[in-house]
Formats: structure tokens, C-alpha cells, sequence
């Protein structure tokens, strides 16, 4: 597996940690990512985000597999406001973004056997570069 970076806030990567402890077993298709965000995060104070990193709040654009791009705010659980509008890190594509940087991608295993390459092409709005 290549060497990979994620950048997270500490609020993000006590949430990751939480989620870890309460994944479902092995079977748990977050498991394994929730596993390598931990293991290969960069752990870092909000206001020291660079603002091309996707954080919680982020409005991105990514791609699948180099298909059209969305845009989408990655959310902590599944929001009930207009559909399209939010990705939860609570589903493989969206802890997939995660703590990536511009440019950055993450190969997800498939259950199929296929891996889907998700790739971040911009970061909008970081709410720890508002801040700033």
C-alpha cells in the first residue's frame, strides 16, 4: 500500500476515533477506513488547516473513478435538508475525503472485487479557514 497522508483537526480525529470504537466488527465496511485515516493522520490544531484540506463543514468537488465531479459538504451523519446537498463521513465516500488536500485521492475496495479511485479537485469553503 502506497504511504498516504490525511490532514486532520483534532475535533476530526477524536470523531474518526469515536467512530472506530463503535464500528460493528470486521464486517463494517467504515472499519477499514476509519483504520488507515487514524494510522496515517496528521493531527493538527484548526487554525494550522491548510484551507485546500477537506475538513468537516468543507464544501468539496470530488470525482469517482474520473467521472463528472460533485460538490458536496461533508457532514457528520446523514442530514435531512435537500438531497445532493451533504456527504456524511458516515459512508465510505465521504470519510474517504476526509483530511485529503487538493489533488489528493483515496482507492476504496470494493466489495465487488473493483476499486473506486476518489479523487478531491477543490476545496470551496473550509470552515477553519473562515475562521481565520
Amino acid at each position: 500500500m502506497p504511504t498516504e497522508t490525511c490532514i486532520l483537526t483534532t475535533k476530526d480525529f477524536t470523531i474518526l476515533e469515536v467512530m472506530r470504537d463503535r464500528c460493528l466488527g470486521g464486517d463494517d465496511p467504515l472499519a477499514p477506513i476509519l483504520k488507515r485515516k487514524i494510522e496515517t493522520a496528521l493531527v493538527m490544531f484548526r487554525e494550522d488547516v491548510p484551507a485546500n484540506v477537506a475538513t468537516l463543514g468543507s464544501r468539496v468537488t470530488f470525482s469517482l473513478d474520473g467521472q463528472e465531479p460533485c460538490t458536496r459538504v461533508l457532514s457528520h451523519d446523514r442530514m435531512t435538508s435537500p438531497v445532493g446537498m451533504f456527504l456524511p463521513i458516515t459512508t465510505p465516500r465521504g470519510l474517504a475525503l476526509l483530511g485529503l488536500a487538493e489533488g489528493q485521492d483515496f482507492v476504496l475496495a470494493g466489495r465487488d472485487g473493483q476499486d473506486e479511485r476518489v479523487l478531491l479537485q477543490a476545496v470551496h469553503y473550509q470552515p477553519e479557514a473562515a475562521r481565520r
